[in-house]
């Protein structure tokens, strides 16, 4: 047997130690030493590679409270929770899928998908380890302890997904610290996913964001995710599950969705700021739809190169933030600390887009009083430079 295999046995038999001793995390809770009086103390009842994963099992619970559900009870990993879809992204996909229709979720990972799938009908989750097969069932038990979940240890690779309805999460980060962008690095690749949409019925595969992923997917529908105004997923939508055009931008927690082609809206280059500037929201510019949201909203692009908008109203949508204009200034930090001296802020932000600039360095040297709190965008106006000086428009209830 190689020493992969005995490390995968290993693996699986220290989670099932933990499961059988679970006063052990209670000693951990309650512990108020040392980490290293912590390990001593549980050495003396088990064994070095049970304290080890007990205590890094401990951090990944705490790390994961407010990100999911009955956190304090789970069982992850720290990359685990890392790579895991945000639990209010895996809900917005899974109402996608068909009421009752069976589902194959793969590369399972820890669960968070498998369980927003389950709230649908009945899952195969699969992966190819047995103990990430224990972290998924557990989890599972604890979300959905009524659900239909089977689970299949086995490579995705070599799965039979023909007529299949399927979520893929490929892994982005095998043998790495840090995730990759290229979809040929991914496992499975980019060839896997390209075969697979042919087979399949249809479903979702999981992206990153900032992945390569355009012009990879013809007759597809890859939505953009953003959550709390952050993208934090590129989803390809295929086969009986794809919408109608070939990009989707969706903001979460308040679920607007827009769904159009890039190319199929322009809007025209403002000669000069109006009342308002419009940030916005990252999942709309990776999908390429500001044109779209620009044109249903009347509004007009700071610059060519720039996403920024300008336009006489505040915009009913979530997609775009907001800002009362103040002040429209050159490119020159004299010029703003002069404009800022009469009525400095009592604090300040600074968004860039396009635009070199140090942004801590010119927040050191800002003036502060007791004036509201400033926006300052450093933008192309017009082909030029420009520091707008706004406020943030509140939102009304």
């Amino acid at each position: 047997m190689s020493d992969y295999a005995d490390k995968l046995i290993a693996e699986v038999e220290v989670l099932q130690q933990l499961k059988n001793n679970p006063q052990l995390f209670d000693v951990l809770t309650n512990h108020s030493g040392s980490e290293l009086s912590l390990q001593q103390t549980l050495r003396t009842q088990f064994e070095p590679a049970v304290v080890t994963t007990a205590i890094s099992l401990h951090e990944a619970r705490q790390r994961a409270v407010g990100k999911l559900p009955n956190a304090e009870q789970l069982w992850l990993t720290r990359v685990g929770l890392e790579q895991a879809t945000a639990w209010e992204v895996a809900q917005h996909k899974a109402a996608r899928f068909p009421v009752n229709e069976p589902v194959r979720d793969l590369c399972s990972g820890i669960g968070v998908d498998t369980a927003a799938l389950l709230s649908r009908g009945p899952v195969t989750a699969v992966d190819i380890s047995e103990a990430m097969r224990l972290r998924c069932l557990w989890n599972n038990e604890i979300w959905n302890p009524d659900a239909q979940l089977e689970f299949v240890v086995h490579d995705v690779q070599c799965h039979d997904l023909t007529g299949k309805l399927i979520h893929v999460d490929p892994d982005r980060r095998v043998g790495r610290e840090r995730a990759v962008k290229r979809l040929e690095q991914y496992v499975p690749n980019l060839g896997w996913m390209q075969s697979t949409i042919q087979s399949a019925a249809g479903g979702a595969i999981k992206l990153g964001p900032a992945s390569n992923f355009m012009q990879k997917f013809p007759n597809c529908e890859i939505e953009l995710i953003s959550l709390h105004g952050e993208c934090r997923e590129a989803t390809v939508w295929f086969g009986s599950l794809a919408g109608e055009h070939s990009f989707r931008a969706t903001h979460l927690p308040s679920g607007e969705t827009i769904s159009a082609e890039p190319l199929s809206a322009w809007c025209p280059v403002a000669d000069d700021v109006q009342e308002y500037l419009c940030d916005p929201d990252p999942a709309l510019v990776r999908s390429g739809l500001i044109d779209v949201i620009g044109e249903l909203n009347s509004l007009r692009r700071m610059d060519k190169e720039e996403e920024y908008f300008t336009g006489s109203i505040v915009p009913a949508t979530s997609f775009l933030t907001a800002y009362r204009v103040e002040a429209v200034l050159p490119n020159n930090f004299r010029d703003l600390k002069r404009h800022l001296r009469e009525n400095p802020g009592r604090d300040y932000e600074i968004k860039c887009r396009r635009l070199s600039i140090d942004a801590n360095s010119i927040q050191k040297k800002l003036p502060r009083g007791e004036g509201p709190v400033r926006v300052l965008f450093f933008v192309r106006l017009a082909g030029k430079a420009r520091i707008v000086v706004t406020q943030r428009v509140k939102k009304s209830a």
